[in-house]
């Protein structure tokens, strides 16, 4: 029933994202968010928080599409952007380098264009310099609204280093090529867990995407390979609910009594990752709060839009508290609150 609640609400989500939805009213500033997927739970996430925050503003019509993670799609959206003339756009790449130039293009022509989860940077259009103060500035004549991934997936890595077992084999599940919070999460594993605990294998590793899916038919075929995993490494809640589904029903990874012989961790802190945790499934994750960037996002957008700031002074950043099975009662209850989840969700 878990699993089916969980599901629910993700196909739900998507299938909001999937049409154009524009939230209505009169003499109101056109504002669009390019969203990078309708499959992907967490932009599903964002974009019904982008809703919500827009509903609190009376002069903010606001519509949303999808680039269905496809460079192509996303191109032919954010050219629709100019060809509407619409009055702020807001962009989640699906690729930053792909989706670069058509961000700028924006900017050229006098829209006001935020790029968010992830940032565009000025690298993505010109390529990387090797000076990191040149190569994570902000694309010139855009701002921003985010979070720092490396602090993300830093939450789990330095948890792992005590918790992960020594001589562990473990399997990495990865976001996208070419997007920023993808890659940076990755790096952040590095730094943060492998780099310091270089006894530890990794025995699988290949790019999922952000989708349940595809995270899940990788781990059937990692298990097959008869090698104990003893720890899944995720760099989002998606991928690793499909490894973990992958397993579900496997009496090598998870005992009759539910006792899971494995560790996992995500980033992103959706109800579905809770729900893992409370199962004790997922270990923990690092929240990606969509409704705390949705409402900045929101904010500034009001505030630009009425002449109050410049577009390209909007640089703001949300934190990323570690969720765990000691807190994860605190943010299920939360999701009940603003309705990501029923109060049966854990029966």
């Amino acid at each position: 029933m878990k699993k089916w609640k969980v599901l629910t609400a993700a196909v739900v989500s998507a299938a909001m994202l999937a049409a154009p939805i524009t939230a209505m009213a009169d003499d109101a500033y056109r504002v669009c968010f390019v969203a990078r997927a309708s499959a992907d739970t967490f932009a599903a996430w964002l974009t019904s928080e982008m809703k919500k925050a827009a509903d609190e503003y009376d002069d903010i019509e606001l519509t949303c599409v999808s680039g269905e993670a496809d460079d192509a799609e996303m191109a032919k959206q954010l050219e629709d952007c100019i060809t509407k003339q619409y009055d702020y756009v807001i962009v989640q790449s699906n690729n930053n380098a792909a989706q670069a130039p058509y961000v700028k293009a924006i900017a050229d022509a006098g829209i006001p264009v935020i790029t968010t989860n992830p940032t565009t940077h000025q690298a993505d259009l010109d390529g990387e310099t090797g000076d990191p103060e040149v190569d994570n500035a902000v694309l010139e004549g855009t701002g921003t609204v985010d979070a720092d991934p490396v602090a993300q997936a830093a939450v789990g890595a330095q948890r792992a280093v005590e918790e992960v077992p020594e001589n562990a084999n473990v399997v990495v599940l990865k976001g996208p090529s070419g997007n920023y919070h993808a890659e940076k999460r990755r790096e952040a594993w590095d730094t943060y867990f492998f780099d310091v605990r270089d006894d530890v294998k990794i025995l699988y590793e290949d790019f999922a995407n952000w989708n349940n899916d595809e995270a899940m038919n990788l781990m059937e075929t990692w298990v097959q390979g008869g090698t104990h995993i003893d720890a899944i490494i995720s760099m989002n809640d998606n991928m690793a609910a499909g490894a973990i589904e992958a397993v579900r029903n496997n009496t090598d990874y998870i005992a009759e009594d539910g006792t899971p012989s494995f560790l996992a961790y995500g980033v992103d802190g959706t109800a579905q990752g809770c729900l893992l945790i409370k199962e004790g499934l997922l270990t923990a994750t690092a929240l990606q709060d969509a409704g705390e960037i949705a409402k900045l996002n929101m904010e500034y957008c009001e505030k630009v839009l009425n002449g109050e700031m410049e577009y390209t002074d909007v640089n703001d950043y949300v934190n990323a508290p570690e969720i765990n099975k000691d807190n994860v009662d605190e943010f299920i209850q939360i999701y009940i609150d603003n309705g990501e989840l029923t109060e049966d969700a854990l029966d």
